[in-house]
Parts: C-alpha cells; sequence; structure tokens
C-alpha cells in the first residue's frame, strides 16, 4: 500500500498497485473456474476493501485498483451466479493488523505515517484481524454477495450511497488537512523506517500501541 498525496506519486505505483491487487486475484479466479463450472458448485472470495467503494484521499494507487478489484467481484458475482457458483465481495474498513509497517509512504513520509498508523491502530476505527477473519468465513459459508466491515466502514457506505455528492465534499475536506507533499517530497519510504523518525514513547509511539502488537502477531515488519 502506497500512503501519499497525489502529486508524490509516481505512475509506477498505480501499475504496481494494480498488479498485486486486481490481476493477480483474477488469474485465482481463472485457474479455479473451469473446475468449479464443472461441478456445478464453488465460493470466491474477494477481499477488497471499502477504498474499492469511497476513494480515500492520500491512498490513490490502492483506491483504484480496489475499486477495479470491486467492479471485477461484483461482475464475477452475476455472471456466474447461472453456473451455481458464490462469489462474496469483503469491503473491510481499517484492519489492525499491523500492514501499516510494511506500507510505502510519499510525501512528508513521517507525517503521513503518523496519521496511517495510528487509525490503523486504533480499536473504535480500526477491527482486529481475527474477529475480520470469522465474519468474512461465516459470509462464505452462507453465500452472501456481499460484506462490509467496521461500524465506520459501513456508515460510509450509506452515506455514499445516500448523498455522493455531501461525501465527496468531506472526502475534499479530508485530504485538505491531510500533509501536503511537502518543498522536497518523499517517496516510497518503508513503514518502518517512518516509524523510527518518531520518538519512543512519544504519542505516536503510544497510539500504536496496538498495531505494533498486530505487527508482531501478523509477521509484518517490526523497526529492530
Amino acid at each position: 500500500m502506497q500512503v501519499g498525496p497525489v502529486s508524490a506519486m509516481h505512475e509506477q505505483d498505480f501499475r504496481r498497485a494494480h498488479e498485486l491487487m486486481t490481476r493477480a486475484p483474477l488469474r485465482l479466479v481463472q485457474a479455479v473456474l473451469p473446475a468449479m463450472r464443472a461441478r456445478g458448485a464453488g465460493s470466491i472470495v474477494m477481499i477488497s476493501s471499502i477504498g474499492g467503494r469511497i476513494p480515500a484521499p492520500h491512498l490513490l494507487p490502492y483506491v483504484a485498483a480496489k475499486f477495479a478489484l470491486t467492479g471485477l467481484s461484483e461482475g464475477l458475482a452475476a455472471e456466474l451466479a447461472p453456473y451455481g457458483i458464490r462469489v462474496t465481495t469483503v469491503l473491510p474498513g481499517l484492519m489492525r493488523t499491523g500492514s501499516h509497517t510494511a506500507a510505502e509512504f510519499a510525501g512528508q513520509a513521517d507525517r503521513e505515517y503518523a496519521w496511517f498508523a495510528t487509525a490503523a491502530s486504533m480499536p473504535l476505527v480500526s477491527m482486529d484481524a481475527r474477529r475480520a477473519a470469522r465474519r468474512i468465513v461465516r459470509a462464505a459459508e452462507t453465500g452472501r454477495r456481499e460484506l462490509v466491515l467496521t461500524p465506520l466502514a459501513k456508515a460510509a457506505v450509506l452515506a455514499h450511497g445516500a448523498a455522493p455528492a455531501t461525501t465527496n465534499r468531506l472526502l475534499s475536506l479530508t485530504a485538505r488537512v491531510l500533509p501536503s507533499a511537502g518543498g522536497a517530497p518523499e517517496h516510497g519510504v518503508p513503514g518502518v523506517r517512518a516509524a523510527s523518525r518518531h520518538r519512543p514513547g512519544g504519542p505516536v509511539h503510544r497510539l500504536t500501541a496496538l498495531g505494533r502488537r498486530a505487527a508482531r502477531a501478523h509477521n509484518e515488519p517490526t523497526a529492530s
């Protein structure tokens, strides 16, 4: 995942995001479809994101790839239903997996890390990965077409569906308060390196305690 203003992103960032988040799942689906169609049954789960429904600022390579994956998943659900194949589109909000340490930051990398890592670590904003996994398995077992995870994500989807123009204005306001690219924008700064710029015991360090615990539990990179 690349985090930062679009002015600090490169075209290659978008290419990489699409290759990993859209084309790789497509290849997996293409590999299993012949056997599923032959037996007239199957279940496919596509892990998209709330970013695949609502264009979160400072995450545009990720958002563009996840929008494409959401469209692919919903299109597959429509086309494969006659063959007895169920497709579940999962739209998680922020997950507390510790993945912010593996993200890449652009622009003012330390400031981008501060807001993103904090949001991805807060219990009322992010969701525990194990709890999310249990809900995803249940959704696949019951054949749900769509699963939105976290209360904030559900509220955002409802708001965007009911008042898209208002939601877009709120997103524009959010983009204005996020860090600018700065005079000398950085690019591709690993989360672990961005984390090291924040003082141990400081505000960001304290607010991301749960995120660091999750990173260790899920084998994400951790600072030495």
